[in-house]
């Protein structure tokens, strides 16, 4: 259904602005008093990331007037393929800033708010406070559910992204919609899920071309709710399969009883830790072919037969928490975030070396990187480790 505005129409639009929004001015739904809305409308951002970068440049090309940017962490080289609010000058230098002067330059007529900030429960309420809406680029599951209960709480609507390797997901959620028709992520994805069971975009992977089609819904869902046009994605969510060039979209029902304006009792929002690089899938979404298995009940570690390397030195780039539930008899771990950076002071260079991960597509990265370093001889277990079964030629050389 379609919403009221979200925000009232505020002043004039001078000559500049009837020029620079013409092509939108000129969509009946939108009009002169759309611009205005957007012109009026405070919207919060977390995260400058994979997500955050094409809502933010699109929102401020938009025109939307005021846009709060929350972000604790600096460029790295490794964002640049996806996080296209950043330059290559801006690799070290924070993200809140690099992000600032990109929409400047964009759009001067936006103001921006910087929040270089972990958000927690201690300030997550008084910073939600000051805008109406906002939208959820974060890369970890705890910042997730901490600003869904707050927006919860506050009866703020929350855009909603999620994306990893080829796919992505999103929704609108909002409580405290009229009519009743609100629903929030915890009816989705009750409790976040445990820790190691789902792979960050480091572990495996993604395209940027998928984090710009998710955000572009993302910043559309925004100006939507702003200016009380179309239908939002409100009770639905938005399932992008970019590799089979396919949008689908689930329906969502509210859990709990109407009206509902906190999140349950007793459920942990917690406190944000390190994030990932990147946004992950909520906890039921479909893992991709290299995505860590849940972990086991017993934490012992579970021996994997290889068939015999030879010489060649075994190297293991999943994760830490994968290595320690399963692993091949002699194996040496280096997560392949590390190995990317760097971290190959341990590795021989007069012997082969096997790179082994869970089915192989981490394995193809990592021996690309190796060779690039100047390593002659690199192999993958083809398949990786849950190929083996049956496998009768483990290796494959990488040129």
């Amino acid at each position: 259904m379609t919403l009221p505005p979200l925000v009232p129409p505020a002043g004039e639009l001078d000559a500049e602005g009837l020029a620079r929004y013409s092509r939108q001015l000129i969509l009946g739904e939108i009009g002169v008093a759309g611009q205005r809305r957007l012109r009026a409308a405070r919207v919060l951002v977390i995260g400058a990331g994979g997500l955050g970068s094409p809502v933010l440049l699109y929102l401020a090309a938009a025109g939307v007037g005021t846009i709060g940017v929350v972000d604790s962490d600096d460029v790295e080289l490794s964002n640049l393929h996806r996080q296209v609010i950043h330059a290559t000058d801006a690799v070290g230098r924070p993200k809140v800033d690099s992000a600032a002067e990109a929409i400047a330059m964009l759009n001067p007529g936006v103001t921006v708010r910087r929040h270089r900030l972990r958000l927690d429960q201690d300030s997550v309420a008084e910073l939600l406070a000051g805008y109406h809406l906002v939208i959820d680029g974060a890369d970890n599951f705890p910042t997730r559910y901490l600003v869904n209960d707050a927006c919860v709480a506050a009866g703020l609507p929350l855009v909603w992204g999620s994306v990893l390797g080829f796919a992505a997901q999103v929704a609108v959620f909002w409580d405290a919609a009229p009519d009743g028709a609100g629903v929030q992520l915890r009816d989705v994805f009750p409790e976040p899920p445990a820790p190691g069971t789902v792979p960050s975009c480091a572990e495996a992977g993604v395209v940027g071309a998928v984090c710009a089609q998710a955000g572009s819904v993302m910043a559309m869902e925004a100006i939507k709710l702003i200016t009380g046009i179309g239908r939002p994605l409100l009770s639905r969510v938005l399932v992008i399969d970019a590799l089979a060039g396919r949008w689908d979209e689930v329906p969502v029902r509210r859990a709990g009883p109407k009206p509902r304006r906190s999140a349950p009792a007793g459920t942990p929002t917690g406190t944000p830790s390190d994030p990932p690089p990147d946004a992950a899938p909520p906890p039921d979404a479909a893992a991709p072919p290299d995505a860590a298995p849940p972990a086991d009940q017993d934490a012992t570690s579970r021996a994997v037969a290889l068939p015999d390397p030879g010489s060649a030195f075994l190297l293991d780039v999943r994760g830490p928490d994968e290595f320690a539930a399963e692993r091949v008899p002699g194996s040496v771990n280096i997560p392949l975030p590390a190995l990317l950076d760097g971290a190959v002071d341990d590795l021989p260079g007069d012997r082969p070396i096997l790179v082994i991960c869970r089915s192989g597509a981490r394995a193809e990265v990592a021996a690309a990187s190796l060779v690039a370093r100047g390593y002659t001889d690199v192999r993958i277990l083809d398949g990786g480790i849950q190929g083996l079964a049956g496998r009768q030629t483990p290796m494959t050389p990488r040129p």
